[in-house]
């Protein structure tokens, strides 16, 4: 194979030194050595190009890139995002993707507290509702009295609090339909105004009942524990996140207060015990997180930070760039790396 040519020198000089990093189900410790996706896409590589090497267990993702911008290592394998951070950096390059995730939240499954019941209705859509409505009742109290106070002050007296307030009145029963017929317009305009105020109601009451209705529907829902619905509401929360991984700056990014931890399975026991809201991570690995400890009250939130796309990293310069990315590129064209993603997620 002529792309295999061009390596044997350094094959035959010595194994490469391929360090690995990262969490399951990309490395996956098993009795035989090292599984996962990430080291079965790069063993598919390295058969198709006949390469000898040994896998050097790293820290983390970051020490992993340092090692391999120091020339301590050939190669870099595991679920190493690419980043224009990364991308920028001068002594690594990255390989084509050979996978496409995201970074996803892990919430816990507690039951939620009263706040979060009744949340919905102290939204701002909510609120903003109710004060036009406060706003157009206090307008046809106004305009109520200003037609109906010389010719009908018994009911409507002259007095602007006290009319006004029986304007409002009048205006609340008739929005109700309730009608206790205690005040009624006796003046042309007054009545104009409250034909006009009738028929505004009738569409009005509609779009509020919808409100509430959505209101009540999203309160009696399940709500994650902490009430955390999307991004927004992970600002200024306690969240675990993995050291020396990307999850870091989704983290800072999405105001959180972070706890980093030495690897998924500490950030997991922080929000087993309650030491955090959530925790930050790689989608898959916190499905299959899951999936292989099915006991845990926990479930990854429907929303995401961003998507991202792992390669592998090597030098700068390294004779394993074009051969590595026709490998991925055949495998990737082929089905087999969707096999292999396959065979460890589904």
């Amino acid at each position: 194979m002529a792309l295999a040519a061009l390596l044997l020198p350094m094959a035959a000089a010595a194994r490469l030194r391929v360090g690995i990093s990262g969490s399951e189900p990309f490395l996956v410790e098993q009795p035989g050595g090292i599984g996962g996706i990430s080291a079965d896409v790069w063993r598919e590589v390295a058969s198709e190009q006949e390469l000898a090497f040994e896998l050097i267990p790293q820290d983390n993702t970051q020490a992993n890139l340092d090692a391999v911008a120091r020339g301590d290592l050939d190669l870099a394998i595991g679920p190493i995002s690419i980043t224009p951070e990364r991308l920028a950096q001068a002594d690594i390059e990255f390989t084509q993707p050979y996978f496409v995730g995201r970074i996803g939240v892990l919430l816990p499954l507690r039951d939620a507290g009263l706040w979060s019941r009744i949340r919905p209705f102290f939204g701002m859509a909510a609120l903003s509702s109710v004060g036009v409505l406060l706003l157009a009742l206090f307008v046809v109290g106004n305009l109520i009295w200003l037609a109906e106070r010389r010719r009908n002050p018994e009911q409507f007296p002259r007095a602007y609090l006290h009319g006004v307030g029986n304007g409002m009145w009048f205006a609340i029963v008739t929005l109700t339909t309730v009608g206790y017929g205690d005040r009624s317009p006796v003046t042309r305009s007054g009545r104009v105004i409250t034909g006009v105020w009738m028929i505004i109601t009738l569409l009005a009451v509609s779009s509020i009942t919808a409100g509430l209705a959505s209101a009540f529907t999203v309160s009696l829902a399940q709500v994650p524990a902490g009430g955390i619905r999307d991004v927004e509401d992970l600002r200024q929360r306690p969240v675990a996140v993995v050291r020396g991984t990307t999850s870091e700056k989704w983290g800072r990014r999405s105001g959180a207060r972070l706890s980093a931890q030495p690897s998924l399975e500490a950030a997991v026991n922080q929000l087993a015990v309650g030491e955090v809201d959530a925790v930050i991570y790689d989608a898959p690995a916190l499905r299959y997180h899951l999936r292989t400890n099915p006991d845990l009250p926990m479930r990854v939130a429907r929303f995401s930070l961003a998507q991202e796309t792992y390669g592998f990293v090597f030098p700068t310069g390294s004779p394993l760039e074009r051969p590595l990315d026709v490998s991925l590129l055949r495998l990737s064209r082929s089905g087999r790396i969707k096999a292999i993603q396959h065979s460890w997620l589904d």
